[in-house]
């Protein structure tokens, strides 16, 4: 088999490695929930290449999660649930009723009228799936079960990050007035949360200052999106500049003759003073 730029081709490759007497032994033990974790890894893949900003990478990993998908489709095809042309058929309908500015007619004509319009139909969505859900209840003469979408917030996944999840969770609950209107009132927030941790850590006990902590990261997560800076992105930007940091400690020791283990704190420290000094701009 060869490589080609048709879709065809890894379908085919999918449905061969999918085999049970020829195929991939590894392949074909896999279900939904053992490659799940591989689906989310894959996307950060992806978010890494782009912040890298490496197209080539980009490319390699915008395959890797394509697989994914593939690998999903097959899987649910096998149990006769649905198809890969059923995901493509599902994306490209929706697309196309978000998109009535583009592919009907419709008013909207800038990005925040497009962002209203959305939402609109996304609620028009969000009905349909409810009435679907219904139907399909009845049908098997079974109660009906609670629609994990259902609610103002039933359209925030639990499976994304934390961090990620809270930050939707407030955009949503702000479209119905739910919110502070500046962020100062935020601010004085954060000053209680770390109030009521340090009463949990001086209670000591783990549960309540597991809870506080939570609460605290929760109104992080907020003034970052009052301020207008992505916490996810600011969160991963201090990884980035903690990465550099420590690796010119451990480049610095290692080029003395040290090494981390038998370097002090009060010596890490130093040189952790040392590369902030590093990245400061140079005054003219």
């Amino acid at each position: 088999m060869e490589p080609s730029k048709d879709i065809s081709r890894l379908l085919d490759i999918m449905a061969a490695l999918r085999q049970p007497e020829t195929g991939c032994p590894w392949d074909v033990v896999q279900t939904f929930e053992t490659i799940k974790l591989y689906t989310i890894e894959e996307a950060y893949e992806v978010a890494d290449a782009i912040e890298r900003n490496d197209p080539d990478d980009l490319c390699d990993e915008l395959g890797d999660l394509l697989l994914q998908v593939v690998f999903h489709a097959r899987i649910a095809e096998e149990a006769g649930l649905f198809s890969f042309g059923d995901v493509v058929e599902a994306i490209t309908k929706k697309m196309i009723r978000r998109h009535p500015h583009v592919f009907a007619v419709s008013s909207a004509s800038t990005p925040e009228a497009v962002k209203l319009q959305w939402d609109e139909i996304k609620a028009q969505e969000k009905q349909e799936r409810a009435e679907r859900h219904a139907a399909r209840a009845k049908a098997s003469g079974k109660a009906p079960a609670e629609d994990p979408k259902a609610g103002l917030l039933g359209s925030v996944q639990r499976s994304f990050p934390a961090l990620t999840e809270a930050l939707k969770l407030q955009e949503q609950a702000a479209k119905v007035g739910f919110d502070w209107s500046e962020a100062e009132p935020i601010l004085d927030k954060i000053e209680e949360e770390i109030g009521e941790l340090r009463e949990a850590l001086k209670a000591g006990r783990p549960e309540e200052i597991s809870d506080e902590l939570g609460d605290l990261i929760f109104a992080l997560a907020n003034i970052g999106r009052h301020v207008k800076a992505d916490p996810e992105q600011a969160l991963r930007g201090t990884n980035t500049k903690f990465r550099k940091r420590f690796s010119y400690i451990e480049k610095t020791l290692e080029a003395n003759g040290e090494t981390l283990l038998g370097a002090s704190l009060e010596r890490m420290e130093e040189l952790w003073q040392e590369a902030k000094a590093t990245e400061r701009p140079q005054q003219t």
